[in-house]
């Protein structure tokens, strides 16, 4: 599976301009704070359209202006962490985690609940809601989440941000697992060097939006 994008986008006063092409496992997004890296995420998953260019995962086309190609977000088979992880407050982990896993059909499920609480270390939290989470625990549900989905390919933003040491430390380890035990083609978002050389040597630096 790869990457192939061609992203133009202007948002207020800045113009985000991105070409990439790589092959699939760990590809990481950087870029200083401004740059557009979430803005990019966003237009792969089909939450913003592109103003010119193309999207294209696995061979599989997801938007290209030229042919007027624009798949809706459900109909991309993507997963994606948002950096505030978007859990539903009312609802305990496990019913986040199937939440995500209805959005699957029964025949596209390559991974089950018990499966991703064992390999994100979260079953003793599965009886919790998300307010009594540590923001380590609470992205790694949504990492959960995300995974339960199916996707073919999984979008993560900033996925350490505002965490400590420790707590970053565990879902780092997390991602760790998903790219080594799972194989799935990731897009990792990151400003932190070091993060992104312990991830990766697979590096596409986005620079300052004009």
């Amino acid at each position: 599976m790869s990457f192939d994008l061609r992203i133009k986008k202007r948002i207020g006063e800045r113009s985000i301009d991105l070409t990439m092409s790589d092959s699939a496992g760990l590809v990481a997004l950087t870029g200083p704070s401004g740059a557009g890296k979430t803005t990019v995420l966003n237009c792969i998953a089909g939450l913003m359209v592109p103003d010119d260019g193309h999207i294209a995962i696995g061979g599989r086309t997801l938007f290209d202006r030229a042919s007027h190609t624009n798949l809706p977000p459900e109909a991309r088979s993507c997963g994606y962490v948002f950096q505030d992880s978007r859990l539903f407050p009312h609802l305990t982990v496990v019913r986040n985690l199937a939440y995500g896993e209805a959005l699957a059909s029964s025949e596209d499920r390559w991974i089950d609940l018990m499966e991703v609480a064992c390999l994100l270390e979260i079953a003793d939290l599965l009886d919790r809601h998300p307010a009594s989470l540590s923001g380590g625990e609470t992205r790694r549900v949504a990492i959960g989440r995300a995974l339960l989905a199916a996707p073919r390919f999984l979008l993560l933003d900033e996925p350490l941000a505002s965490l400590d040491p420790a707590r970053g430390e565990q879902v780092l380890q997390c991602v760790e697992r998903i790219r080594d035990e799972l194989g799935l083609p990731m897009l990792y978002v990151s400003h932190d060097a070091a993060e992104v050389a312990r991830l990766t040597d697979r590096v596409v630096e986005l620079p300052l939006a004009r």
